[in-house]
């Protein structure tokens, strides 16, 4: 029986005006040999934060690189960083710390919670090995309560949102969840679970919410005081196309107190004045630890500069959703081809399975036509990632090397 073709026209891709798309993209010389769709894993680098980069650790051996200069042109580039990230999300510079990725942000929530034995974490089955893993030791070190919430079964046709709120428990002190599923591409309520979880603090603690960015930060127009999330743990290297090892952490103001830092030194300490240690911080650097190699903020500041050199976020959003919504289109033509999402994706992400077959199988096959996607091993699927930076060439390239992969005639 045939497969049904869905009707569906996607919006007229964006394109500013004020820059020319083809000098944009030249500007990213890992786009100039391949179709590049794993931005989801990591971003390529532009040539003006390559050069940021060199350029800042010149300017510091020519400072001296231990020095009150250097120590100043640290200091400043890293408030730099915290101001344009937090213009990014529409908070204050003060709720932002510096990490080096996703997973520094997350350990530093996850573990800096006052734990009592009994406590109870809830996730879901979406999220990221190296995060579960971490949850796995605080409930053997701490004796707590961890469930698992299935949305994997509910994505398409159900109601995540009741699922994790029925999965509160009166112990409940921490929720774990993506923004963005980084496996499937489906976007999370945010909003309605953060006001779920507020309605439901009559248990033992009031409930709060740490979130993997992962695959949200730099792909989605983000509020994060209209969200009302308690932690938001981002990286830069990823959709942002920054260098890696540089990333951040959101700390609501509201909740800055209950978070108590696990690793400490110089940056995060107040001092008085002979140097003894009087307490932390009043803001997210109470969570930064020491010395970072901080030529990586300037790159991650040009590779920022770049990105809205050619619009705002909204409209680099509503790009890369149309391009994923067009790749998302073409895949559901192709007989063997089941896309994990049955409606349009309001992001760039498309994940796709192949019947009968290995994904990494046609992983291999793309990237030996220098076509760059990845496998995901739960559910096993391919992973392809549309950016702004995507061209709808790329797309239908990608289209037809799929189709030849499962013996379709171009």
């Amino acid at each position: 029986m045939p497969k049904p073709v869905l009707i569906f026209q996607p919006p007229t891709v964006l394109q500013t005006p004020e820059v020319d798309y083809g000098n944009h993209r030249s500007a990213f010389p890992a786009l100039q040999n391949k179709r590049y769709f794993n931005y989801g894993g990591q971003g390529p680098l532009p040539w003006g934060s390559l050069g940021a980069i060199a350029k800042a650790y010149t300017q510091l051996q020519e400072i001296g690189p231990f020095s009150s200069a250097a120590n100043g042109w640290g200091q400043t580039i890293a408030q730099q960083l915290r101001i344009q990230m937090a213009g990014e999300f529409s908070v204050h510079p003060d709720t932002i710390t510096l990490t080096e990725n996703v997973s520094v942000g997350c350990n530093i929530a996850l573990w800096g919670l006052p734990w009592q034995a009994g406590d109870h974490i809830l996730l879901t089955d979406c999220e990221h090995p190296g995060i579960v893993a971490v949850i796995q030791e605080l409930q053997r070190r701490f004796d707590l309560r961890v469930s698992t919430v299935a949305l994997l079964p509910l994505l398409n046709s159900g109601d995540p949102v009741q699922a994790i709120l029925k999965g509160l428990q009166n112990n409940t002190r921490l929720v774990v969840l993506s923004h963005v599923l980084w496996n499937t591409g489906h976007v999370l309520p945010l909003r309605e679970i953060v006001q779920g979880c507020q309605k439901a603090e009559s248990g033992r603690y009031p409930v709060r919410l740490l979130v993997d960015a992962a695959q949200s930060v730099g792909s989605q127009a983000l509020n994060l005081q209209d969200l009302g999330v308690d932690f938001y743990a981002f990286t830069g290297h990823k959709w942002w196309c920054g260098p890696e090892g540089v990333g951040g952490l959101y700390v609501r103001p509201g909740v800055r107190d209950e978070l108590q830092p696990t690793f400490a030194a110089w940056r995060g300490i107040v001092e008085d004045e002979s140097g003894t240690p009087t307490g932390w911080k009043d803001n997210g650097q109470r969570y930064e630890v020491a010395t970072s190699a901080y030529p990586l903020y300037a790159g991650l500041l040009e590779s920022l500069r770049v990105h809205q050199a050619w619009g705002s976020a909204s409209q680099r959003y509503e790009r890369l959703r149309s391009l994923g919504q067009s790749l998302w289109q073409q895949l559901q033509t192709i007989p063997g081809i089941t896309c994990l999402q049955d409606l349009p994706p309001t992001t760039g992400i498309v994940s796709f399975q192949v019947a009968d077959r290995d994904p990494q199988d046609l992983v291999q096959y793309l990237e030996a036509q220098q076509i760059l996607v990845r496998k995901i091993r739960n559910p096993a699927c391919v992973r392809a990632c549309t950016h702004y930076l995507t061209t709808e060439e790329e797309v239908a390239q990608l289209v037809a090397a799929v189709q030849s992969f499962v013996g379709i005639p171009g």
